[in-house]
């Protein structure tokens, strides 16, 4: 029997051109005219226009939460509600979204306030690296100030995320096949977010939260959840926290997730998860035609 598993990718997963053909199908329409209302431009714009505006991340957070809501909300409709949902940073609003703990607008309104906090924050770097030794990383960070893994992907891969000054340090003595500077602001997912994370705390807990339909796996906390307190706890913590995608691909498999799902433009979670759980059958869904409505 199939116990299947939908993922929502995070930043770093746009492209011009992803909103494909939303537009043609009633709900796509409705919901991106809704989004126009909440965010003061267009979804559709953003997606069709300049790379370099798409990837900044004001745009980006809810350019991405749009369009694979409404993938999601679409597939909800044809098919049986997944085991398991969760998503990749930014992708985590489109899982709790998917698992009904807010409603389309709600979550649109707490990623638009995310992405200014984030796009307002400065003095950070952020660098992936590529194939390198984890016990010499992971050392190398334990004596180093201000500098965490702030996305650990697979055991090959990770995003290490602090003050410019300690990111350069690590990354000149771990030996890496690959390290690439992202086009960040700030240091995501490290301590250097408390000042933005305090403040989204705050918003945070003026927003009801339903329990989930379906079990959340938070990026903080690689474990199923359900409780609405327990959801939103996970989610405070989200911004300073590191994303655990590593854990996520290993519980699924531990669980006894057959096939994964990831629904939103491009292919990254399933590259980063074939890594880790390559036993998995993968089914990606990017736009309207892949759904069977």
């Amino acid at each position: 029997m199939t116990k299947t598993a939908w993922l929502f990718p995070g930043q770093g997963s746009q492209a011009i051109g992803m909103e494909g053909n939303l537009l043609e199908h009633p709900l796509g329409k409705n919901r991106l005219t809704q989004a126009e209302t909440i965010l003061n431009w267009s979804v559709l714009e953003i997606c069709q226009g300049e790379e370099d505006k798409l990837n900044q991340t004001l745009y980006t957070q809810p350019c991405l939460y749009v369009i694979e809501s409404i993938l999601a909300e679409l597939l909800l409709k044809q098919e049986n509600p997944p085991a398991l949902v969760a998503g990749h940073s930014l992708g985590e609003y489109v899982a709790l979204f998917t698992a009904g703990v807010f409603d389309f607008a709600t979550g649109l309104n707490l990623v638009k306030k995310r992405a200014q906090l984030m796009d307002s924050a400065a003095g950070g770097k952020m660098v992936a690296l590529m194939q390198f030794n984890r016990q010499e990383l992971e050392a190398k960070i334990a004596t180093t100030p201000d500098v965490v893994i702030a996305n650990d992907n697979s055991l090959q891969q990770v995003v290490i995320s602090g003050t410019p000054s300690a990111v350069d340090e690590v990354v000149s003595q771990v030996k890496a096949k690959r390290a690439v500077t992202l086009k960040v602001s700030g240091a995501f997912h490290s301590p250097l977010m408390q000042e933005a994370a305090t403040e989204f705390a705050q918003i945070l807990a003026e927003v009801d939260f339903n329990d989930a339909k379906i079990p959340v796996i938070a990026n903080v906390n690689p474990t199923p959840a359900t409780a609405a307190t327990e959801i939103k706890t996970r989610l405070i913590q989200q911004m300073t926290g590191s994303v655990r995608w590593r854990e996520i691909s290993e519980y699924l498999v531990q669980t006894g997730i057959t096939e994964v799902v990831e629904i939103g433009p491009g292919k990254v979670l399933t590259g980063l998860m074939k890594r880790t759980a390559p036993d998995l059958n993968f089914k990606n869904i990017a736009n309207i035609d892949e759904i069977s409505i």
